[in-house]
């Protein structure tokens, strides 16, 4: 480590000499300094490894610290929009919001869980729903459905209906329509509703604020200024806990 230092030492030096003046370094010390250097490397190689995990740490943690501030500036679209359907109390000390998508397989397994929270936490948790479609025309549908669904009362039993359907065959309109119509929805009301501009809006406007907040994957779960990307709901309930201590 002596010998490092010594040679990041002699390395500044060099650098900091003025121009006039590094033209007259002895070109066999700065060779000598160079092979130095290399052979430490070589000798060292682990040193190379040890740099890459500490840069990639410190890009991690700017790109989270990035991300705070972003769902920080976005607190009132992510909470008090008025077209996101949710469950649990309106007030809430602990809001959850969750980007999903229906085709989405680590969606649907954690489905039931999330639905679940408000009463988990006795009624002190919001659940807040955001289509997040993005990974097939089909998931797009869905989320309109699901929407349409909603002003019909019925968007929680479609939210479930549609995590139920098979990833494989069970996106086709017919399995939609079927998914609605065993939960109650008036069917083509709801297709109606689907091709509305309030309905398509209220898609876009979700997957706007994804991209806004930089979220590529599903599902992933905003609880404050923190995410939890995946179905990692370990990490959700233990924010939500540090969220209701302090509340």
């Amino acid at each position: 480590m002596t010998r490092l230092f010594s040679m990041a030492a002699a390395a500044t030096a060099i650098a900091l000499t003025p121009a006039c003046a590094q033209s007259q370094v002895d070109v066999a010390d700065k060779e000598a300094i160079e092979k130095i250097v290399y052979e430490y490397i070589m000798e060292n190689p682990e040193i190379i490894e040890d740099a890459l995990i500490a840069l990639s740490e410190k890009r991690a943690a700017e790109e989270a610290e990035l991300a705070m501030a972003a769902i920080a500036d976005n607190q009132d679209a992510l909470i008090n929009n008025p077209d996101d359907f949710s469950v649990g109390p309106a007030d809430a000390p602990v809001t959850v919001v969750e980007f999903f998508d229906y085709r989405c397989g680590f969606c649907k397994r954690s489905a039931e869980w999330a639905t679940q929270l408000p009463e988990k936490y006795d009624n002190k948790v919001r659940v807040v729903f955001k289509e997040f479609p993005i990974l097939s025309t089909e998931s797009e549908k869905a989320a309109q459905a699901a929407i349409a669904a909603g002003k019909q009362g019925k968007y929680l039993e479609m939210h479930m209906a549609l995590m139920e359907l098979d990833n494989g065959s069970g996106f086709g309109p017919e399995a939609i329509d079927a998914a609605a119509e065993s939960v109650g929805v008036d069917v083509a009301k709801m297709r109606a509703d689907m091709k509305s501009i309030p309905v398509q809006k209220a898609v876009a406007d979700a997957k706007s604020l994804a991209r806004t907040l930089n979220i590529t994957g599903t599902p992933n779960f905003i609880i404050g200024t923190e995410m939890v990307s995946g179905a990692d709901t370990q990490s959700v309930e233990a924010l939500i806990e540090a969220a209701l201590a302090e509340s």
